[in-house]
C-alpha cells in the first residue's frame, strides 16, 4: 500500500522486449557486468552446498531478485501471487481490509495515514503510528506485504494491533473490524454560498469521469451559480498516472500538465491538456486545491499541474514528495516487477521528489487535538531509506512552513470545536472562497 504513481499502458511491450531472456545474456549487456554475475552465481553455489540447512532455489532467486530491488529505491518491488494481486485490486479501489497507508522504516511498519471514513480512521489509528504486533505476533524485522497481507482479511473480521506512538510512553492495543475498502474514489458536497467541494480519496479507475459527473450534479444542486470549488486531495496516497492527467485535464484547456523522464526508450513523455471537453469545464470559478502530507505522487501532480497554470491555489501543507513513476513489468503469467522507471515535472519544469508541492498559502489543521504529534513525526518521501534525490535540488524555502500571523491561526482545538468547525483546513478554504465570490460581487456593483 505504498504511495505510487502507476502506468500500465502498451508501452510494456516495449520495455519487456529490452529485457534479455537468458542469464548469459545479461552477462553480454556491459562488459563489467560478467564478473559481478560471477560472483552472484558463486555466492548461489556456496549456499547450495554449504548452508547449514537444505534452501530451495525458489527461495534464493527471490531473495536476490528482492534485494536487487531494495537496492534501488523504496518504490520498487517483485511481486506475485497474492502480492500482485493486491497492488491490481487496490488499483480497481475495492477490497477488505482496514484501510491504511503505511510503509517500512527501519524494519518497522509506520502509518502514513489512515484512508477518511475507514475501520482504521474509525479505530483511532493515526499518521505516524508505528504497528509492533498484529493479534500479538511481532512483526517488526518482516517483509511489508507480509503486514499488509495479514491485515487484509473479510469484511467483518478483527484483528488486534499494538501501536506505539511517538509522544506516549507505552505502546498500546486497538482492534479493529476489518470492512470492504470500497473508498468511494470521489465524493462531492455543496456548502453554503453554493461553493462546490470536490474530495478525491485516491486515483483508480475511472477518477477524471467520476469527479466531471460529480460536477455536474454539484451544479444542478446549486441554485444559481457555482461560486467556488475546493478540490480535497488531503490524505490521497496516489495511484494512476492517467487518472492524474485525465482529472487535471478537466480544468486546464491548454498546455502540458506534466511531463516524465526516463532512461529506458519510451520514458520520456509530455502529458499536455486536451480539447475533450472544448475547454475547461468550472472556467472561471475561483478554485482551492488542499494538500497535506499525505497527499502523495498523482495527488502532487494535479496540484503542480493546476499550481503551475495558476488555475488554482493550493493550501494547507507541504505534501509527501514523490515524484517517480513505477511501471507494472510481466514476468510471466503471475509476476511482475514494479519498477521505478522515470521522473515526473510539474509544468514549471520543478521536481516534487524529496520536497513535495509547497502550498501558496500554508494552513494547519488546527482542529485536530493530535496536530504537534502528527506534524513532527509525518512521513515523507524524504524520511524514507533509499529514496531517489531529487537530481534538480531542493530550495531551502520549500521546506520551510508558512509563519503567518493569520489571528484565526491562533484559535484552539477547543475554541474551534465550540464554533462548530471540525475541519479548521477546509473552513478556512471554504471562508477564502466566500470572501472572493463577496467581492467579485461588489465590484460588479
Amino acid at each position: 500500500m505504498q504511495f505510487f504513481a502507476l502506468v500500465r499502458s502498451a508501452a510494456l511491450v516495449t520495455a519487456m522486449a529490452m529485457i534479455p531472456a537468458t542469464t548469459a545474456g545479461l552477462a553480454t549487456v556491459d562488459g563489467r557486468a560478467g564478473p559481478e554475475f560471477a560472483k552472484l552465481f558463486a555466492a548461489y553455489e556456496r549456499i547450495k552446498a554449504s548452508y547449514v540447512e537444505q534452501v530451495d532455489d525458489e527461495k534464493l532467486i527471490r531473495g536476490a531478485i528482492d534485494g536487487m530491488l531494495a537496492s534501488l529505491d523504496p518504490h520498487s518491488a517483485y511481486l506475485d501471487g497474492s502480492d500482485l494481486q493486491r497492488l491490481e485490486t487496490m488499483i480497481d479501489g475495492n477490497y477488505s481490509g482496514l484501510g491504511l497507508s503505511v510503509v517500512q522504516e527501519d524494519g518497522a511498519v509506520k502509518v502514513i495515514s489512515p484512508f477518511r471514513g475507514s475501520p482504521a480512521e474509525t479505530a483511532g489509528i493515526k499518521a505516524g503510528d508505528f504497528i509492533t504486533h498484529l493479534d500479538g505476533r511481532l512483526i517488526y524485522g518482516g517483509e511489508l506485504d507480509d503486514a499488509v497481507g495479514q491485515m487484509r482479511g473479510p469484511a467483518g473480521t478483527s484483528i488486534r494491533l499494538t501501536i506505539f506512538r511517538p509522544g506516549r510512553s507505552e505502546p498500546f492495543d486497538v482492534t479493529v473490524t476489518r470492512g470492504v475498502i470500497d473508498l468511494e474514489p470521489v465524493t462531492g458536497e455543496l456548502m453554503d454560498g453554493n461553493i462546490a467541494v470536490i474530495t478525491v480519496n485516491e486515483f483508480s479507475r475511472d477518477v477524471g469521469a467520476d469527479v466531471l459527473q460529480t460536477w455536474r450534479t454539484l451544479q444542478t444542486e446549486a441554485a444559481g451559480r457555482v461560486r467556488g470549488i475546493v478540490l480535497d486531495l488531503r490524505s490521497n496516497p496516489g495511484g494512476s498516472l492517467d487518472e492524474a492527467v485525465a482529472l487535471s485535464d478537466l480544468f486546464l484547456d491548454k498546455g502540458q500538465i506534466v511531463s516524465q523522464r526516463g532512461r529506458a526508450r519510451g520514458e520520456s513523455i509530455s502529458y499536455n491538456a486536451e480539447t475533450v471537453f472544448r475547454g475547461q469545464i468550472a472556467a472561471g470559478v475561483p478554485m482551492i486545491v488542499l494538500i497535506d502530507a499525505g497527499s502523495a505522487s498523482a495527488s502532487e501532480i494535479v496540484a503542480g499541474a493546476l499550481q503551475d497554470h495558476r488555475r488554482a491555489i493550493v493550501m494547507g501543507q507541504r505534501s509527501f514528495g514523490k515524484g517517480s513513476v513505477q511501471t507494472l513489468l510481466p514476468l510471466g503469467r503471475d509476476a511482475a516487477l514494479k519498477l521505478t522507471t522515470a521522473r515526473y515535472y510539474t509544468p514549471a519544469g520543478k521536481s516534487v521528489q524529496e520536497g513535495g508541492i509547497k502550498p501558496d498559502i500554508a494552513v494547519p489543521q488546527l482542529s485536530d487535538p493530535d496536530l504537534a504529534a502528527r506534524t513532527k513525526y509525518a512521513v515523507r518521501e524524504a524520511d524514507l531509506r533509499g529514496h531517489l534525490i531529487n537530481e534538480l535540488g531542493i530550495k531551502d524555502d520549500l521546506l520551510e512552513e508558512d509563519g503567518t500571523a493569520d489571528p484565526r491561526f491562533q484559535q484552539t482545538a477547543e475554541e474551534l470545536k465550540a464554533k462548530g468547525i471540525e475541519d479548521f483546513q477546509l473552513s478556512y478554504a471554504l471562508d477564502t472562497l466566500r470572501r472572493t465570490a463577496t467581492a467579485k460581487v461588489a465590484q460588479r456593483n
